[in-house]
């Protein structure tokens, strides 16, 4: 296996957190970062991998298509998005 150096700032509450938990595991904090990077790589992977097949060979204009099917109707109680959202996510109203 080829590995790289790497210098990974992290801050202190992680970091410390991390030492606890490979201490727990049994193993160097390097092993435990690499091991826990590779996981989160897998993780997205699977998932970006899952959605391309679930798309299939859908276009962006399928897509498009299909919301012209859903009616114009307001959110139903308990779906409607919070005073000022606009304003808070930068967008202008």
């Amino acid at each position: 296996m080829s590995t790289n150096t790497y210098p990974l700032k992290l801050p202190a509450s992680i970091k410390a957190a991390a030492t606890r938990l490979a201490k727990e595991d049994g193993v160097s904090l390097n092993q435990w970062i690499a091991s826990a990077v590779a996981q989160k790589i897998g993780a997205v992977e699977t998932a970006a991998e899952f959605l391309k097949k679930r798309a299939g060979n859908a276009t962006r204009e399928d897509f498009l298509n299909s919301l012209e099917n859903v009616p114009d109707n307001p959110p139903m109680e308990g779906d409607e998005l919070p005073e000022g959202w606009m304003k808070a996510k930068g967008y202008q109203k």
